[in-house]
């Protein structure tokens, strides 16, 4: 529909341009040619701009005259918006520079002077604004403007709407706008010009006072749109200058009033009859007039073919044999019943959108009628839907939403074979578990917020063409979904939002290989694992806001589509913590992807400190985890050091304790041993032959022990060499030779048994040298090289006459 505001053409773009551009002379728009310096309270054309500029917006600024020496040469400029510059003055050339403009908008300027030529020069201009300037007529100097196309001179105070001669000559002029002017008559020959152009205008002559037009004037004129709303004086004067347009052939005819005029009441029934003068093809219709008698509304619109009544006081409408009509809308009128429509044979869309309870008692007989919409009239229906719409074979469309409750029975979409949108939503439907079936054409389903329970006798199966679903606000029993959608192969969108789903297994959407939008806001999923199904693989955007996800796995985030580009995560409690990392820092790397992520909040145990996913501090939980895993990896070694140092020096740790143990003895306890022997077990056969033969079988008699012999079984070697050896015996043979230098177990013995006899105060070691040893090699053994040099020794040999004082010696020195 064509306003009657050029006025403010530009505004919504100044707007906002105001404030991003505020301090600089001009800012660059949507293209590298397109400049705007709207109200920049600029007084001239700023010189920074570019030559190749095509659009310039300079609206609200301050220009008072335009010379030619205002524009730059700017050839390439095809639009210019001069809109409220303050323009006073517009001599001969000022458009010399930018003749190859297109587009010229003057609107709001005070103009009072406009040089003679001063348009001619715009050969190529197409469009001419000139709206709230002060024009008194519409005998402009435009003759070399052979290219304009729409002409906008409304809001000026023009008398006539008589155009100059030689715009007969202009074959692509198509638009004259002179709403909200002076026009109070119009006669035959102020529509000469318009006659001889006789192709497809758009006239807009609204908001004028229309008191008389001569009838026969607009004869013979075929005309694409005529507004004429709020054009006449009375109501007396509409009906009459709607007579006197006998002749006219209209395509879209606008009448009526505005939304924002105040109602009035007519006492003429028939003040509508002067339509029957004219022929058009659609209507559009806001009614502000009402009567408390019935208003023939329809009388003279037997031929259209479209009618539109946005708004209007009919109480009823009786049946109108109308003979062409295609579509009929009726908006918010004061109908109580829907009317009765039925056999008309062109009808091919209805649309009733009323806003109070109506009744309706169905339709019938329309072959044509394709489109069906009876929205928000707050209708209660039984046993829909077959027998409301009975011999209309041909319905694709049907939108029955915003209504009051609908009950369904039998087969209630029988005869409706071809039908491709369904729509309910916000409509309570009471449903039969069949009522799906007949429906295997239906691309479009909306049942949302419809009170449906869906259990496992409800399901989709036959809709195998359906491409979009929406049941937001229903409920599932159990685990319905899991088996509901199957076979819905095509589908493209999926709306279970507000369902109070707690879970999607992974059977549920199987199949949807089409599906591309899912939306599951305001559930209580906590986690998303389904999304990761191959079937899903062409999802482009995924709807989970207003959920109970705290995380999801690093897992499904690296398996989700690859196709995604719309992810919505806002408002669900997520867990900031640093053992989510992976999912805050995703969140972080994504957000061109996700969906307001300004509002994925970290939750917290007050809702005023929650924070921004987006602000969480990563580097923190990094130094945390890499803090951690070093102090690990310092407990690992530390415990593989001990634990080699313990099983290294096992013997030692073992003699400390005993130590420790046997500090706190006392000094008297008794011995089951004269001498415990320690030697290696390669000088075992010495031992035996000659150091037990002789003690033992001496007089008198000596005591030996001897690991091998006298050690109690099943006890650790350790504990008999301390318990048994040292500590059960009075003094200790050491029996040095290479092979005890070399044994660690040799060496073990003596630092026990030397650090036992230092603890108790006494030197009961008897080192007996078997073969030679390199003194460097006795240093090898802790305290040996120390003892030796510090204490007498005995040191065998096979001399006889040695050997016998060897053996008086060493029994002497066990002895005493």
């Amino acid at each position: 529909m064509i306003m009657c505001r050029e006025g403010m053409i530009f505004l919504g773009s100044i707007l906002i341009l105001w404030h991003v551009g505020q301090g600089q002379e001009c800012s660059m728009m949507t293209k590298n040619t397109h400049y705007s310096c709207a109200g920049r309270n600029l007084t001239h054309i700023p010189v920074s701009l570019p030559l190749t500029v095509t659009n310039l917006d300079f609206s609200f600024n301050f220009l008072n005259s335009l010379t030619k020496h205002v524009f730059r040469l700017m050839y390439d400029l095809q639009a210019l918006d001069l809109t409220r510059c303050h323009i006073y003055h517009i001599e001969e050339d000022s458009f010399y520079n930018v003749k190859n403009l297109t587009t010229l908008i003057l609107t709001g300027n005070p103009v009072t002077h406009f040089g003679l030529e001063c348009f001619n020069v715009l050969h190529n201009l197409q469009r001419l604004v000139l709206v709230d300037v002060g024009l008194t007529s519409l005998q402009l100097h435009i003759n070399n403007l052979t290219k304009l196309q729409e002409l906008k001179v409304g809001t000026n105070n023009i008398q006539s709407m008589t155009l100059p001669s030689f715009m007969s000559t202009f074959t692509h002029f198509s638009l004259l706008d002179l709403h909200a002017n002076n026009i109070s008559i119009i006669k035959s020959d102020h529509t000469a010009v318009l006659r001889e152009i006789g192709r497809n205008m758009t006239l807009i002559l609204c908001r004028n006072p229309i008191l008389h037009i001569d009838p026969g004037a607009f004869k013979d004129i075929y005309l694409k749109e005529l507004d004429i709303r709020s054009a006449f004086v009375s109501l007396n004067a509409q009906k009459e200058c709607f007579k006197a347009l006998d002749g006219l052939s209209i395509d879209k005819l606008f009448i009526g009033k505005y939304r924002m005029e105040r109602k009035i009441e007519v006492t003429d029934p028939n003040y509508l009859d002067g339509l029957c003068s004219i022929n058009f093809n659609e209507l559009y219709f806001l009614q502000k007039e009402f009567s408390i008698s019935e208003v023939h509304v329809f009388k003279c619109m037997v031929n259209a073919t479209k009618i539109t009544v946005k708004k209007g006081y009919l109480h009823n409408m009786k049946y109108v044999s109308f003979h062409h009509l295609k579509e009929l809308y009726l908006g918010a009128t004061s109908l109580s019943v829907i009317p009765f429509l039925s056999g008309i044979h062109s009808l091919e869309k209805l649309v009733v959108k009323n806003i109070i309870p109506m009744t309706f008692l169905g339709v019938a007989d329309l072959p044509l009628l394709r489109h069906v919409d009876l929205s928000g009239n707050l209708l209660n229906l039984k046993d829909c839907c077959s027998i409301f719409f009975q011999r209309c074979p041909n319905i694709r469309h049907m939108n029955l939403s915003r209504n009051s409750e609908i009950g369904m029975a039998g087969t209630p979409f029988s005869g409706f074979d071809l039908l491709e949108v369904l729509d309910f939503h916000h409509t309570k439907l009471l449903i039969v578990f069949y009522f799906l079936e007949g429906l295997q054409n239906v691309q479009y389903l909306d049942i949302s917020y419809t009170s449906i329970t869906f259990s496992n006798h409800i399901n989709f199966h036959d809709l195998g063409k359906l491409t979009v679903l929406k049941m937001k606000g229903n409920s599932f029993r159990g685990d319905t979904l899991s088996n509901l959608l199957q076979n819905l192969i095509n589908l493209e969108v999926l709306d279970i939002s507000h369902c109070g789903i707690e879970k999607i297994s992974r059977t549920s959407l199987k199949g949807m290989q089409k599906l591309r939008h899912l939306y599951l806001s305001q559930n209580k999923l906590m986690v998303l694992d389904f999304l990761v199904l191959p079937d899903l693989k062409q999802l482009a955007s995924v709807y989970v806001d207003k959920n109970s996800i705290t995380s999801i796995s690093i897992d499904v985030l690296q398996k989700l589509p690859t196709n995604l580009s719309v992810f919505d995560l806002s408002s669900n409690p997520i867990e900031c913590s640093c053992a989510h990392t992976d999912f805050i820092l995703w969140i972080i790397e994504h957000q061109g992807i996700l969906e307001q992520p300004q509002n994925i909040l970290c939750k917290s145990f007050s809702a005023s400190s929650d924070f921004p996913a987006i602000d969480f501090d990563i580097n923190r939980c990094v130094y945390n985890t890499r803090l951690t895993v070093i102090l690990l990896i310092c407990c690992v070694i530390a415990g593989t050091v001990l634990s080699a140092v313990v099983y290294r020096f096992q013997f030692h740790l073992k003699y400390c304790c005993i130590l420790l143990k046997g500090y706190k003895l006392p000094k008297q306890q008794e011995c089951s041993y004269d001498a415990f022997v320690i030697f290696s077990s390669y000088d075992e056969m010495w031992v035996m032959n000659e150091l037990v033969e002789n003690l033992e079988n001496g007089v008198p008699p000596v005591h030996l022990c001897l690991h091998m012999r006298d050690f109690e079984p099943g006890k650790s070697i350790a504990s008999n060499i301390i318990d048994e050896g040292i500590m059960g015996s009075q003094k200790v043979i050491v029996v040095v030779s290479q092979h005890f230098i070399d044994s660690a177990w040799c060496r073990f013995e003596f630092e026990l048994a030397q650090s036992w006899f230092v603890m108790e105060r006494n030197a009961n070691i008897i080192i007996i040298i078997l073969e030679d040893v390199q003194e460097r090699k006795t240093k090898k053994v802790f305290g040996l090289h120390k003892h030796l040099k510090k204490n007498t020794y005995l040191k065998w040999s096979r001399d006889p006459l040695s050997n016998m004082r060897f053996w008086i010696r060493l029994r002497k020195a066990v002895t005493k």
